[in-house]
């Protein structure tokens, strides 16, 4: 199967995170607003463990991380918060799984990139496990076995699915350019090398044999070119911080067949415009660039800007329900 054949045209989903503690409420609104699309949920606001850094510090196998007040560190063996991590993971593939009964088609699960991963994650000395090529290393390998197993569990669990998985990296673009911020504040850590980052997120994005891997950053600046390069076959983002300096890398990720998860929808609660107006800009992006009009609903996927955690929950559900709509639009009128 190809990869495009993973993604249906004219298509809208989530980015990932839902406001409330509920699991069963959180999978069953986004099953109701994604009928073709839907994802696993995240709930942040039930506390560490249920963050995306928590979250994905669960998955890793043979790597443990503990709550201290600075943030996640590593620890010598899985503690509580390990713990409540993997109960809360299970705890929403349970509500998942019993809202896709008989479910065929695209799922997307999220965990965190190696990158921003290795920006937020502290060794025992308190800096972030960036600061450290070794360990740098060593995370992405664990995380790697990790998503192996996640993946595996959801194909278990919801057999007709077609799994696509996003990896959240909102940190890459500070992780070469050297902005990620030392213990103290003071300094910054150094700029990885672009080779390395490229050669790393390529090895995680392998993991995914059988299904595409989205990449997504609601931070300014995207790497287009080099998420292309490291095999991701869809890019998320917030289409509100495009400039025309990102015209000419988009246009050549579209050609290539990348494809874009624009986010078009506002993730905190606020006035909806009309769907058409949602995707205008979408639009003139494409006429600005040349591409074929026919090609919009193959190459877009219509999403929020970035997570809904921060929204209400009935802000959360007619966002979403707007994302279809807005995706409808855009696949019937591209021009």
């Amino acid at each position: 199967m190809s990869e495009d054949s993973q993604f249906r045209s004219g298509a809208a989903t989530g980015i990932g995170s839902m406001p409330g503690g509920d699991a069963r409420e959180a999978a069953k609104t986004v099953t109701g607003s994604f009928e073709d699309f839907p994802f696993l949920a995240e709930l942040p606001s039930r506390g560490p463990g249920a963050d995306m850094i928590g979250r994905t510090a669960g998955m890793l196998v043979d790597l443990y991380a503990r709550v201290e007040p600075s943030g996640w560190r590593f620890g010598d063996r899985p503690g509580r918060d390990t713990r409540r991590a993997r109960s809360w993971l299970g705890e929403d593939l349970d509500a998942l799984e019993e809202f896709t009964q008989d479910y065929e088609g695209p799922l997307k699960v999220q965990a965190v990139g190696p990158w921003t991963l290795a920006a937020a994650l502290e060794l025992r000395n308190g800096e972030a496990a960036l600061s450290d090529p070794g360990a740098c290393r060593d995370l992405a390998g664990s995380l790697t076995e990790g998503l192996r197993l996640h993946l595996d569990e959801v194909r278990r669990r919801i057999p007709g699915a077609r799994l696509v998985l996003q990896l959240d990296e909102p940190s890459l673009t500070s992780v070469l350019r050297g902005q990620v911020r030392t213990a103290s504040g003071y300094r910054t850590h150094r700029a990885v090398d672009r080779q390395v980052v490229e050669a790393t997120l390529r090895e995680v994005v392998q993991v995914h044999t059988d299904g595409p891997v989205v990449v997504h950053s609601c931070a300014p600046d995207v790497p287009f070119a080099l998420l292309r390069r490291a095999g991701a076959a869809a890019v998320s983002f917030d289409f509100s911080l495009l400039t025309e300096r990102d015209d000419e890398a988009i246009g050549e990720a579209v050609e290539a067949g990348t494809r874009l998860f624009t986010g078009v929808v506002p993730g905190i609660d606020g006035p909806l415009s009309d769907p058409a107006g949602s995707v205008m800009g979408v639009r003139t992006l494409w006429r600005r660039l040349g591409l074929r009009p026919g090609l919009l609903a193959e190459a877009v996927t219509v999403t929020p800007a970035c997570g809904l955690a921060g929204a209400s929950p009935d802000y959360a559900r007619r966002a979403l329900a707007h994302c279809v709509r807005a995706a409808r639009s855009l696949a019937d009128n591209p021009e």
